[in-house]
């Protein structure tokens, strides 16, 4: 309880503060580019990491930028470092079907701050900095340090942060704000497939000309496109079409729109995304749009045939992977998942990636082998050689109990260890867990249009942020 009042007070007093951070931040477009001169990820994310050290050096911290990979604050440098809060500053592309507001446009509306960034990962950075802030301008000690690393890549691979890594020690204890409440201990392996297969070209039509799908692996894609010939106006064909789009419009609840454009047409289907470890929360828009394909009357050739294996391999609604044998699941970390992420068609080859979610009971033998002898049989060669294996905390430790105690103050809740299947900057981190800053009924549409932060969560999470600190480093 102790210190409860002040933060209340505090946080109450720098609210609207706190809110126009977040809002200067999330301005920015700080999804990955390419790279220039000092800026590894683009003049986007430097721009925002700049901005984010040029803030937290205004409020009195000391801050070091790490060749524009990462960016660190810390409370007091020469203090030994007890704890790490690892965040990021980079975002997945703006995507398509925002309504509130532009991406980049931060709206304050109705308690919400709407705006790519957000929820993931910019407001939650701006709490660990406020919590940090308010800590020190009470003047309440610490006896050890607590530092906030500040990444750019984390929506692509995390390569910021083995950069980091490569040259300073973990700390002791780690989290993340980049998860759920209470306390995520568990982050499910990883399965980002990648595979292909080549075939004859035919010409013979009725054909598909091409599929273009996908913006990213971990994204479940909510538009997909595809290029047909031989269906023009008044042929039986079209009349095939029309009627398959029908068909698979009510088995899917994917939308199409056509586009003719003489003896060809091109196909969109629109469904609705989401994150790749939550594939259940969208409407996959590819898979919708393979459902569509194989109805249609294409003459025969290999192209064809592939792309019928394909769709039994990963049909729409599949998302424990099922089809390609792998479902499984366990009491703590839960179902496996997969999302058909990426696909493109063309006369000669097929190229496509997934990205499977995969519990502690997976491993490479009865996930990665047996998927890869799937595919095989199916005429598709897979090319990963390894996934990345779960990962785990014990729940019952004085670190993890300081978390979970901060969290059921603040909220009056009770505290418990969950499983994501997203993966977060703490995955290879001996003592490293997911803390916040999402409660558990809120959904902020995260990689998805009009993603939000509520107010009043991230200000709650700064005070619960600040009382951890002062349990674990006071």
């Amino acid at each position: 309880m102790k210190y409860k009042d002040q933060f209340d007070r505090y946080m109450e007093e720098h609210r609207q503060e706190m809110i126009e951070d977040i809002c200067e931040l999330c301005a920015i477009n700080s999804e990955k580019m390419p790279a220039e001169e000092e800026m590894p990820y683009g003049p986007g994310a430097a721009e925002c990491l700049d901005a984010a050290l040029d803030m937290a050096e205004g409020y009195g911290f000391e801050v070091q930028d790490y060749d524009g990979y990462v960016g660190c604050v810390d409370f007091e440098p020469q203090m030994k470092r007890q704890l790490d809060i690892l965040a990021h500053l980079d975002v997945v592309p703006a995507g398509e079907g925002w309504t509130v507001t532009e991406p980049f446009c931060p709206l304050v509306k109705d308690g919400r701050i709407y705006g790519r960034g957000t929820a993931d990962d910019k407001g939650p950075v701006v709490a660990a900095l406020y919590a940090m802030r308010m800590i020190r301008e009470l003047g309440i000690p610490l006896k050890r340090n607590v530092r906030l690393i500040l990444g750019t890549d984390e929506e692509c691979g995390s390569s910021d942060i083995r950069y980091y890594y490569a040259k300073e020690p973990e700390a002791p204890m780690t989290f993340s704000p980049d998860g759920d409440y209470p306390v995520v201990n568990v982050e499910k392996g990883r399965l980002q497939g990648h595979f292909t297969a080549e075939f004859t070209a035919s010409e013979a039509l009725p054909r598909l000309v091409s599929v273009n799908v996908g913006v990213k692996c971990n994204v479940v894609p909510g538009k997909a496109e595809a290029v047909v010939e031989g269906f023009a106006a008044g042929l039986p064909e079209a009349i095939s079409l029309e009627a398959a789009i029908r068909e698979t419009e009510a088995a899917t609840g994917v939308r199409f729109e056509m586009e003719p454009d003489g003896n060809r047409c091109r196909i969109t289907a629109v469904g609705k995304g989401a994150h790749a470890s939550t594939p259940e929360d969208g409407n996959n828009a590819l898979t919708g749009l393979l459902s569509l394909l194989v109805r249609l009357p294409f003459a025969d050739c290999p192209q064809v045939e592939a792309l019928r294996k394909l769709e039994k391999l990963m049909p729409h609604g599949d998302w424990d992977g099922a089809a390609l044998g792998v479902a499984m699941s366990d009491e703590v970390s839960g179902p496996l998942t997969l999302a058909f992420s990426m696909l493109t068609v063309t006369a000669e080859h097929v190229d496509a990636q997934f990205d499977s979610r995969v519990p502690i009971c997976g491993n490479e033998e009865n996930v990665l082998f047996v998927i890869r002898e799937r595919l095989a049989a199916a005429g598709f060669t897979l090319h990963n050689d390894s996934m990345v294996p779960p990962h785990y905390v014990d729940g019952n430790t004085a670190f993890v109990r300081t978390l979970l105690d901060a969290y059921e103050l603040y909220t009056g809740r009770k505290g418990e260890c969950l499983s994501m299947g997203g993966g977060t900057y703490v995955h290879d981190l001996k003592n490293g867990v997911a803390f916040g800053a999402s409660m558990p009924e809120t959904d902020n549409r995260m990689h998805g249009a009009d993603e939000f932060a509520v107010i009043d969560e991230l200000v709650t999470s700064a005070k619960i942020f600040a009382q951890a600190i002062v349990g674990l480093c006071g």
